[in-house]
């Protein structure tokens, strides 16, 4: 018996509709038919692109659950899916940021009933980051898609930033996950089955809102758990002030290659599993 398809839940911030159009026909293209959407809009956005946004939303035939603004707290982002997961209801629950899309080793239906039958909660993920094909930081065209725009995936995430590849990217209700959807305390994905988590990050834009997330959270205007975000944002800000403000797409450690959409990296499977199974929290934190 196929199992019914999982809620979507995402909370949402001041992304281009053309990038929130695009990530709801890649769900929906996945057999995602409920979408369980909290959208939050910092001070700073003007009013105009919030009800653009809402307007393209409602355009695609979605209400959103709530819509809210103010500081972006580190913990707003987890209060606001929390909520969303308890209006969810029972079932399964797939988590995915405006700028990730997944990429399953096989049809969503067939995930779901392979982890119920090893008896597992959650399903993992790793993170892909997805650059332009000279490491620009780049405004791309609806038309040109984003596999077009953005057609190399890398480890940038973890092994420049080191930040947390790890995603956890369906969990079962009632299940807690913790703070950026990395982990399920008590709960560990199956490290051989892990889904691609396409990462659309770094776009025209990006370096203006990570500066400004810095000095918000180090000004104490937003409220930080740990300096970890503040560390990962300087460590991209210095490293494309360093590359003439561009990734470097050359650089071996990052590996970056080109990848679509419609299927798993070549070896993902094995190399999704050593990375996961190697990865430990940094010890500190000096930008590196």
């Amino acid at each position: 018996m196929t199992p019914a398809p999982p809620v979507l839940v995402a909370v949402i911030g001041p992304v281009e509709p053309a990038l929130l159009t695009a990530w709801t026909a890649h769900y929906r293209a996945l057999g995602i038919t409920a979408f369980h959407l909290a959208f939050h809009f910092p001070d700073h956005v003007p009013g105009p692109w919030r009800d653009h946004l809402l307007t393209a939303v409602g355009e695609l035939g979605i209400t959103p659950a709530t819509v809210s603004t103010g500081p972006w707290h580190e913990h707003t982002n987890s209060e606001l899916r929390d909520h969303l997961r308890e209006q969810a209801g029972p079932g399964w629950h797939l988590l995915a940021d405006s700028d990730e899309l997944l990429t399953f080793p096989a049809p969503l239906g067939e995930v779901i009933v392979t982890a119920e039958r090893a008896g597992r909660v959650v399903v993992g993920g790793l993170m892909l980051d997805r650059v332009t094909p000279d490491g620009r930081l780049a405004h791309w065209r609806p038309e040109t898609g984003l596999d077009r725009a953005f057609p190399l995936g890398g480890h940038l995430t973890h092994r420049l930033l080191h930040g947390d590849p790890r995603k956890i990217v369906l969990v079962h209700a009632g299940v807690p996950v913790a703070s950026g959807n990395h982990r399920a305390p008590g709960h560990k994905p199956d490290p051989g089955a892990l889904a691609c988590v396409h990462h659309f990050k770094w776009r025209a834009g990006v370096l203006d809102d990570l500066r400004r997330r810095a000095q918000n959270f180090a000004s104490g205007n937003w409220a930080e758990h740990t300096p970890a975000v503040r560390d990962e944002a300087g460590r991209l800000l210095d490293h494309v002030e360093g590359h003439h403000g561009r990734i470097d797409v050359a650089d071996p450690r990052l590996g970056f290659r080109r990848v679509t959409l419609d299927q798993l990296p070549a070896g993902w499977a094995a190399e999704a599993r050593t990375i996961v199974t190697r990865w430990r929290p940094p010890a500190a934190n000096p930008r590196r």
